[in-house]
Order: C-alpha cells, then structure tokens, then sequence
C-alpha cells in the first residue's frame, strides 16, 4: 500500500518516547534525511538537486526539538510550529495555527500537510494533517509498545485503528529502520528515507537517528 509520507508517535516497551518521520515517494525518490546539530533535514541526494525546481516542497526541517518536544512533519510547517511550541503555546493550538497558516500543499496531488509531536517529560502525544477539506489534530495518550501513524494519503486522519501494539526499539537506529520495513511498516510500499526522535531513558534529551534507503 502507498501512503506517501508518513509521521508517527509512540513508546517502547521499556517507556521511551519517540516521534518518527518516513518519506515513501514515487516521484521524487532522490532524497535523504540528513542530521543538522538538533534537527534533521530532508534533502535531495548529491546530483538530484535539480529536482527542487521541479517541486519547491520536497526540501525542509523535518524534526525539530522544541523545549520538551520533539516535533516532526513532512513540510515547512515544522520551524514554525516546533517555535510556537518552544515559545510556550499549547501543542494543539501551534499545530492548527501553523498547519492553517501554511495550507495543504499547491502541488498536483493538493498534498496533505502532516505533523507529529511527543513529549519526553509525560506520556503524551500529537497527531495532526490538514487536507483541502479538513484540518484535524488529536492529542494521544503514549502507552509502551504503541505507535500511532497518520499519512499524507490513504490513512490521512488521526484515527485511533492507525496504530501498531508490537513497537519497539532499543536506540533511535531502531526506530529509523522500523519506520522502514519494522512490523505495520513493512506493507507500505516505496520507501525513501527516515529520521527519529527518541527520548532518553531518564526523559533528559531526545537522541535523533536517520536512515537512507540504499
């Protein structure tokens, strides 16, 4: 099944949380998530930077940490809202404020917009997309061995049938090749690369991890 890109929010059996992104891509499959200091950048592989005046959107931040947050998205949503958040707004309200100010995305496919935060202090966490008709964003309760997902497409709704109960992940390398070919994973089709933010044990720092689809 394609779902285009994908974020996630879960926990490991051993109560770490985590946030996750994946880019499946038929169009533009040249590309690679690439660590920046505390944030990770989806960028087009040496050679293929010609492909970002075929499509302005396949470049951006896609994780950020912001203050106890991780936040994860699949556009340039996630500078803004991951500020908001460390400015001290209400995660729900930063999402639908930034997910409205910015719109889906004016592409060929009106391509959703989706985003994804987990704390690292309490169990919780966020799923939101916002589509040409609708802007929907849920706040989730993290539990060990849970991963909920929403995608640009296909599963494009925080719902609550969108979850795996058999994550876990033993360091954020893990967690990047889970989102790849782990568990629910392993069904979706045409995966390009993947980045993860997960919380340290003691809930001090998140640790990020990137993975490249050879």
């Amino acid at each position: 099944m394609y779902l285009g890109r994908i974020v996630a929010i879960g926990m490991t059996k051993s109560g770490r949380a985590g946030a996750f992104y994946r880019v499946s891509s038929r169009s533009f499959p040249n590309r690679m998530a690439v660590l920046q200091g505390d944030k990770v950048a989806i960028l087009p592989r040496p050679g293929f930077e010609g492909d970002l005046a075929k499509n302005p959107y396949i470049s951006y931040n896609c994780v950020r940490i912001a203050g106890e947050y991780a936040v994860v998205s699949n556009g340039s949503q996630t500078d803004p809202i991951a500020e908001k958040i460390a400015a001290g707004m209400p995660v729900r309200d930063a999402f639908t404020l930034g997910l409205l100010a910015l719109d889906y995305e004016k592409d060929s496919l009106d391509t959703p917009r989706i985003v994804a935060a987990v704390s690292r202090l309490r169990p919780v966490g966020y799923l939101g997309i916002i589509r040409k008709d609708a802007v929907l964003v849920r706040e989730f309760e993290l539990k060990p061995g849970e991963l909920r997902y929403i995608s640009t497409y296909e599963c494009n709704k925080p719902a609550d049938d969108q979850m795996t109960s058999d994550f876990d992940a033993a360091c954020e390398e893990c967690c990047v090749n889970y989102v790849i070919d782990g568990g629910i994973f392993a069904e979706f089709s045409n995966p390009v690369t993947s980045a993860a933010a997960l919380a340290a044990a003691d809930g001090s720092e998140f640790a990020l991890g990137v993975k490249v689809v050879e």
